[in-house]
């Protein structure tokens, strides 16, 4: 089984759905990708991540946050059962899904979901990890003003912090579909997303100040694996300064550490019409240390 880490306080559940994606992965005995998706997004929102790396002949599972209701429908009538959930919680529960695998996974993941990669792969879980527009951790220093804006529907009332918190239509525009036309913008907002809990984004903003946040990053731990940050040009909520800041403290590891800019997305960039080429980046490097 893959080690996973410490011993540590009993968490969320790992559901039935999960649990049959682990069986799958298992019975397999294919190299397994674990998605991981972040903030005002679902796990289905890596369906078609998913189907290309199973034609590329990896085994794949999209786990979701403690508590994600099944579809954007639900989660959007139930936004309740999204809040309050942390950065260590979520880290946590990706941590028992891959401890209940029988080969060490390759790890994919978006926006709070790559800065849960970064966790993951310092914890020694992952035979390789991508990270997508990552969220920042603690030592990533850089704050530019529209990673400002794109959090302030959230960070902007303190209230929000024991909330689940939906984006309207011109936030999300700002924060995720800058780079794509507006009718691509609206298909995407009505298609993906949901609330956040708004926990997750104290957490990223204090980091800095907090010697014991959650949102940290063990950089240097030689288990670490090879990492690859990739980042959209046109980023508003993880600027190309973010992910840059990021790969410097990662890239002091012993192991692989590499980041790439994908020219004119935005930070929809797995979601829209060309994550495709953004997919390819990611299966190109996990196939370099993760042979399908």
């Amino acid at each position: 089984m893959a080690k996973s880490g410490k011993a540590k306080k009993s968490g969320p559940k790992i559901t039935d759905h999960e649990a049959d994606q682990i069986q799958r992965a298992n019975d397999s005995r294919l190299v397994p990708v674990v998605f991981v998706h972040g903030l005002w997004l679902l796990p289905s929102s890596w369906d078609r991540w998913r189907t290309m790396f199973e034609e590329a002949g990896y085994t794949t599972l999209a786990p979701g946050w403690p508590d994600d209701p099944n579809t954007v429908e639900e989660a959007n009538r139930h936004p309740d059962v999204m809040a309050h959930k942390t950065i260590g919680q979520i880290a946590d529960h990706f941590g028992d899904v891959i401890g209940r695998l029988s080969t060490k996974p390759a790890v994919v993941g978006h926006s709070f979901g790559g800065l849960l990669t970064q966790i993951l792969a310092g914890r020694g879980l992952s035979v390789a990890s991508v990270a997508v527009d990552p969220a920042p951790f603690r030592g990533v220093l850089p704050l530019p003003l529209s990673a400002l804006k794109s959090a302030s529907p959230v960070i902007g009332n303190p209230a929000n912090h024991g909330r689940a918190v939906p984006l309207t239509y011109e936030q999300f525009r700002f924060a995720f579909a800058n780079a794509v036309s507006e009718d691509e913008a609206k298909e995407l907002y009505s298609t993906f997303a949901v609330p956040g809990s708004g926990v997750p984004l104290f957490q990223a903003a204090t980091a800095n100040l907090n010697p014991w946040t959650e949102a940290k990053v063990r950089t240097k731990n030689p288990d670490r694996g090879p990492l690859l940050i990739i980042d959209g040009e046109k980023d508003h909520t993880v600027p190309w300064a973010i992910a840059k800041a990021a790969y410097k403290k990662q890239k002091r590891n012993s192991n692989v550490t590499e980041i790439v800019k994908i020219l004119d997305r935005g930070h929809s960039l797995t979601i829209d019409h060309g994550w495709k080429e953004v997919a390819d980046t990611a299966l190109t490097f996990v196939r370099r240390f993760a042979k399908s």
